[in-house]
């Protein structure tokens, strides 16, 4: 069927390739020209494109010119001439492809030619490798081409300083890996003054070893984890405090909107006990935030009805079915107070602060591309996730390599010791040998083998990257034993030694299958470079993980019935294709755990993006009081509208929208209910607005507009940040249990998703009501600063696999250290004493 699809339409990778080399023609006959240019001709491209651009001339119509100038600078500065199918490579990157190219034709020289070409919009291309290593060599080597062509060339190391940083993403070209330009996006939107920011607008990715960034590492989320500034303590602290509170007297409570306020009385309390002048000054936020959720756990939240107690830990009682919602917990800090109010150990102190996958930052890319070696096994999925197609390239020279069929052993000993045989037979004809295990415990295995035989050999683990460049690319020496885990050195050539070609070039020995087909094709890859000669063969066992997969217990009873000794092997075309079978089902089933990791991050994704793009445009804007006036009044309309729903007006509590005005928004005792009675619901928002933009306007003249503008963005950056993290893990709480609701027949993603909906929306009000309070309570002092809410010294990136948590490091406060509370006390002179 598919033979006479292909005869009707023609293969379609065969006809993009004829399409493209069409365009490879016109580069080529470019050459001549560009060959007579001087120099200085040559580097004067460069602005010539830059200006065409300028007056409306597309990439697409500069690629032959631009194509063919790189082609020459490199001919030049490198001595490397590229290809036509390097050109091809070039093509289909530039059109937002991947191109899958074997190992030795010559990846990282073919990206330079669409690197070039989209850096002419000075918008900034990055380029991403699997490590540090590899970033620095290929920026110094391939950044000679695009400095003799007048471009800047930038690298992004881990642990460089926030000014090389800026500076690395402020050239025309910046090299770095997937982690990096991760974490700096992250961290980009948790700065506090838009001039901290390191990275652009995301413009157009090259990644190379595209399937093992986009594939391999596609359910490890990258994770900003920190120590929040809270103490434990502060929460038993706030529980006592409220716990002596009077009713009415100190405090008063809304049940309808669940929300507690402080009176006039209480706020006195709150300063006397706590040592401070003033309860809402900004630095006294958290201790305020604390003093009202305390007072929220012990007023409003009711033991067996909202949540309950068991096994010491607090249990969420569904309001509308009654039962346990395995895996939340109130957002926040609501939880914890409950369970400082219960006298349990307070959990999770210290949180995840920002968190993305690197499936949803690189679709953030205007344009995305990737080459590797291996990429049709996993096509369906570079389409469906990222919109890639794969483009195969045809190489520049036929390929020689002999791929054998595979043996299989009844015993993994026996397995080995074949493997033995085999390396001591062919090292002893100089030929040079790379085995590929699957574990650093098999590379030991092997090694020690190697030893008691008396054969020299180099071990790689992927663990040493320079060292293992060096060690990967003299593999290929006459009589060479090179033993690595199969990832080991990618993007590292392996060139023959004199002679090698004469015995059979380089011989790749698998000793296990891995479970995706690709990494078993990167390891044959390394053999038969540029159409030199080479051969590749995989020793199995039963005993082997995949083997057991596919049913490795019929072969063994075959294989014993007919009598095979341990170190008998199999050698069959047949197993071969049923152990790629084998794969085909677990790459399908890996693909799936990826999909439904990516189904539960866009949740999050679209949420990350809503809060991101609002917290630029407070740090970008130079006034948003329109953006807070925004926020109160919902804050105002929320309370309107929950006291004053009912169809009689008689019913209305208008009392409850006064006490809600003068205690969080204006002065005690601003505004009375009869000021209220007889007006509409709209009326009554619009005219409790009106009074809260004549206090702000008043406050305003009487400050000082800067001030303001200032102590606004303060505000609400303090409030976005706190409140955001609390819902990272609220959501994350959400994440790890909500499987659970799978046993009551539904859906757990849809209940993710309508749950993590809800979670947002009320994360939203809390910081417009945050927000609210803070601007119009707070006194404004004018040595204002912005302050993180997380202290910098506690913030520590990781990047643990989904399933599991992020490794978290508690922060013991010492006596000496500042009272968390906000106080400005020593710890010791204030809650330490406690």
């Amino acid at each position: 069927m598919l033979g006479l699809v292909k005869k009707i339409f023609g293969d379609m990778n065969e006809r993009d390739v004829k399409r493209l080399m069409k365009t490879v023609d016109v580069i080529n006959k470019l050459e001549p020209q560009f060959q007579a240019l001087s120099d200085e001709q040559l580097k004067g491209k460069t602005e010539e494109f830059r200006a065409r651009i300028e007056k409306g001339e597309t990439t697409d119509e500069l690629l032959p010119e631009a194509f063919a100038t790189v082609r020459e600078a490199s001919r030049r500065v490198l001595g490397k001439r590229h290809y036509d199918v390097q050109m091809l490579g070039g093509i289909a990157l530039h059109e937002g492809r991947i191109s899958e190219m074997k190992t030795g034709e010559g990846k990282t020289l073919v990206g330079t030619l669409p690197v070039y070409l989209n850096a002419l919009m000075s918008k900034g291309v990055h380029v991403v490798t699997v490590n540090d290593y590899l970033a620095q060599r290929d920026s110094q080597e391939m950044g000679q081409i695009y400095e003799f062509l007048g471009m800047t060339v930038g690298v992004n190391l881990s642990g460089m300083d926030h000014a090389l940083k800026q500076h690395a993403y402020a050239c025309d070209i910046t090299y770095g890996t997937n982690n990096e330009f991760g974490f700096d996006y992250l961290r980009d939107n948790m700065v506090l003054y838009k001039e901290q920011m390191v990275q652009r607008p995301l413009f157009f990715c090259i990644i190379d070893e595209v399937d093992s960034i986009l594939v391999d590492e596609a359910r490890t989320p990258l994770i900003i984890s920190g120590q929040a500034q809270k103490s434990t303590d502060l929460y038993y602290a706030a529980d006592r405090f409220v716990k002596r509170l009077v009713p009415e007297e100190d405090f008063t409570v809304d049940i309808k909107v669940k929300s507690v306020a402080l009176t006039e009385g209480g706020v006195a309390k709150a300063e006397k006990a706590f040592g401070i002048e003033n309860l809402y000054d900004h630095a006294n936020v958290t201790l305020n935030h604390h003093i009202v959720q305390a007072l929220k756990a012990n007023v409003i939240m009711r033991r067996d009805v909202d949540y309950v107690v068991t096994d010491e830990e607090v249990m969420i009682v569904d309001e509308f079915t009654g039962r346990l919602m395995a895996g939340r917990r109130y957002s926040d800090g609501l939880h914890q107070a409950i369970e400082a109010k219960e006298g349990i150990e307070v959990q999770n102190e210290s949180m995840t602060l920002a968190t993305i996958t690197f499936q949803n930052y690189f679709r953030m890319y205007r344009k995305l591309a990737g080459m590797t070696g291996t990429a049709k096994t996993e096509e369906e999925e570079f389409k469906k996730i990222y919109g890639l197609e794969v483009l195969q390239i045809p190489t520049n020279r036929p390929n020689k390599r002999n791929d054998m069929a595979d043996v299989v052993y009844k015993s993994i000993d026996g397995k080995f010791k074949a493997v033995v045989e085999e390396i001591v037979e062919r090292h002893s004809k100089n030929q040079p040998v790379l085995v590929g295990t699957v574990s650093i415990e098999n590379s030991e295995r092997l090694s020690d083998m190697l030893k008691r035989r008396g054969i020299r050999h180099q071990v790689l683990n992927a663990k040493f990257h320079a060292e293992e460049a060096e060690i990967i690319s003299g593999a290929g020496q006459a009589g060479a034993v090179t033993i690595a885990t199969n990832m080991a050195g990618r993007g590292t050539d392996i060139i023959l030694g004199e002679g090698v070609a004469e015995v059979g070039g380089l011989h790749i020995i698998g000793t296990e299958r891995h479970e995706s087909r690709r990494i078993d094709n990167q390891l044959r890859g390394r053999a038969g470079r540029q159409g030199d000669p080479g051969s590749t063969q995989f020793y199995l066992s039963l005993g082997d993980e995949l083997m057991k997969r596919f049913g490795a217990d019929n072969v063994l009873n075959m294989m014993e019935r007919l009598g095979f000794e341990e170190d008998q092997p199999i050698e069959s075309r047949m197993i071969t294709r049923a152990v790629e079978s084998a794969q085909k089902r677990v790459e399908g089933n890996n693909f799936d755990v990826r999909k439904v990791v990516l189904q539960y991050d866009d949740v999050m994704n679209q949420q990350r993006e809503i809060i991101y793009k609002q917290r630029r445009e407070v740090l970008e804007s130079e006034n948003i009081k329109q953006i807070v006036m925004d926020m109160i009044k919902p804050s105002i309309e929320r309370i309107v509208e929950a006291h004053c729903s009912d169809d009689i007006p008689e019913n209305w509590e208008l009392q409850e929208v006064a006490d809600y005005m003068n205690s969080k928004l204006l002065d005690d005792g601003s505004i009375t209910k009869d000021e209220l009675w007889g007006k509409e619901a709209e009326e009554i928002i619009e005219y409790l607005f009106e009074k809260v933009q004549n206090k702000y306007n008043a406050r305003e003249e009487r400050i000082g507009e800067e001030m303001v503008r200032e102590f606004e963005k303060v505000v609400v950056l303090r409030a976005v940040d706190s409140k955001w993290m609390d819902h990272i893990d609220a959501m994350d709480q959400l994440r790890q249990g909500i499987h659970l609701r799978a046993y009551g027949g539904t859906d757990p993603l849809r209940e993710y998703q309508f749950e993590g909906f809800e979670m947002f929306h009320e994360m939203i009000s809390s910081i417009q009501e945050e927000v609210a309070t803070y601007v119009m309570k707070a006194q404004i002092e004018s040595n204002q600063e912005r302050q993180a809410v997380v202290d910098e010294s506690q913030i520590s990136t990781s990047g643990e696999p989904a399933e599991k948590r992020p490794v978290r490091v508690s922060d013991q406060i010492g006596r000496n250290d500042p009272c968390p509370c906000g106080s400005g006390k020593k710890f010791k002179h204030c809650h330490g004493q406690e």
